[in-house]
């Protein structure tokens, strides 16, 4: 009986045990088998995220390439095309993907960065010239605030001079004249389209107006063009650069180096907000040019500005330069300046557009500009910046309408 009786209790007991072990098991599968589905969920959405980011990086490079393709100085039968593809393929990326555009020559400011109104330029490519043209050629700026003061300003200038002649336009920089096609769908003619037009409109006589600030390479090029279309009008002149001719040496001046450096010092005084550059230099300031600069011979102009100015008594006037000679960087002025015991700065362009150099090279954020270089130096106690060109200035644009007659009465 007692045999009976412990026999029934473990037969209770492990039957009891069966129950709570398979009661475990069952809970420890559902957990596992949620974990693994929870897994592989957030491994779904991690692959879709990446794939999300790749697709992004790959719609933005296929831009970046095709901005390249029209980065370029030679244009082909393709261009219009190209120009066309590149912007429709940029106006197809999200906020996000356009960030995310980077190339050779690409970014996200080619067709991003807001540079004013196109619809208030004039690209002057109208046929209807008639028997008399001025082609004011230059090489031109992406910036459409800059083009309508700077460009724009001394061909309305030229034409209200002359209103018995044509002003039509050219730029010598295919790139640019890219870049406002692609961005803006403002077709400017490069130069050799501008003669083409001005051959199929009859034009007899031909005044050629270089806004370029001196006789360097880009005007070597202009004149090179030309002169492959000189027999096909009946009379060609070519007017002189702004500073006018370049001379052999740092001690060569004349009477268009000595204007164009009054005027800009004027200007410059008066927007600091000084009655005088003697005023201004009481006070601390000295007042930086910044030109492009030249691997060319014609970079001596930079030299003859400074003598210049040193000639008219503006001791606290510095040229300097993006390239070209070292003697003319940034940190060579920057050590003139203090050593000349000037503790406040004002940054300005001797470029007749305030375009890209200007506003990055000169006014930018990069800590490679001047502005950031000046102030990065800890030198001066102010670093201002006025980014205004040449171009707009009506003296100097005046100083252009006096070449041109010039030109005009060879």
């Amino acid at each position: 009986m007692k045999k009976r009786v412990v026999a029934l209790l473990m037969t209770t007991l492990m039957g009891a045990f069966c129950i709570t072990g398979c009661g475990n098991s069952e809970e420890t599968s559902t957990q596992n088998s949620e974990t693994v589905e929870s897994t592989q969920s957030e491994t779904e959405e991690s692959s879709d995220a990446e794939a999300e980011v790749d697709a992004d990086q790959a719609a933005a490079d296929e831009v970046a390439a095709l901005i390249d393709a029209i980065y370029v100085q030679e244009r082909t039968d393709e261009t219009d095309k190209q120009c066309a593809d590149a912007k429709a393929a940029w106006d197809a990326l999200t906020d996000d993907q356009k960030e995310l555009v980077e190339g050779e020559e690409a970014d996200s400011d080619y067709f991003g960065r807001d540079t004013g109104d196109a619809s208030l330029d004039d690209a002057r490519n109208q046929d209807e010239i008639g028997e008399n043209e001025i082609l004011v050629v230059s090489f031109g700026t992406s910036f459409n605030d800059s083009r309508v003061a700077d460009i724009k300003g001394i061909e309305d200038a030229l034409q209200e001079a002359y209103p018995d002649w044509s002003v039509r336009r050219a730029f010598t920089a295919q790139i640019i004249i890219n870049h406002v096609q692609a961005r803006d769908g403002e077709f400017i003619d490069n130069i050799a389209q501008a003669l083409e037009r001005a051959v199929a409109n009859e034009v007899k006589n031909l005044v050629i107006q270089p806004t370029h600030l001196m006789s360097g390479a880009e005007y070597d090029e202009m004149v090179e063009t030309i002169e492959a279309y000189k027999d096909k009008f009946e009379t060609v002149r070519i007017a002189e650069p702004l500073l006018g001719e370049v001379g052999s040496d740092a001690t060569v001046i004349n009477e268009d180096k000595q204007a164009v450096a009054e005027i800009i010092t004027e200007e410059a005084v008066k927007e600091a907000g000084y009655d005088s550059i003697e005023a201004a230099k009481e006070d601390g300031v000295a007042f930086v040019y910044m030109g492009h600069g030249t691997h060319h011979t014609a970079m001596v102009s930079y030299n003859q500005m400074q003598t210049q100015m040193e000639a008219l008594g503006y001791d606290n006037v510095f040229v300097g330069t993006v390239e070209g000679d070292e003697a003319f960087s940034a940190e060579a002025i920057i050590e003139a300046i203090s050593e000349a015991g000037y503790t406040k700065v004002v940054l300005r362009p001797l470029m007749v557009v305030a375009g890209d150099h200007a506003n990055n090279d000169m006014a930018g954020e990069d800590e490679d500009s001047w502005l950031s270089m000046f102030n990065s130096s800890g030198k001066f106690e102010s670093v201002d910046t006025q980014v205004a060109g040449l171009g707009r200035i009506e003296a100097i644009q005046q100083m252009y309408v006096e070449h041109t007659k010039a030109a005009m009465e060879q």
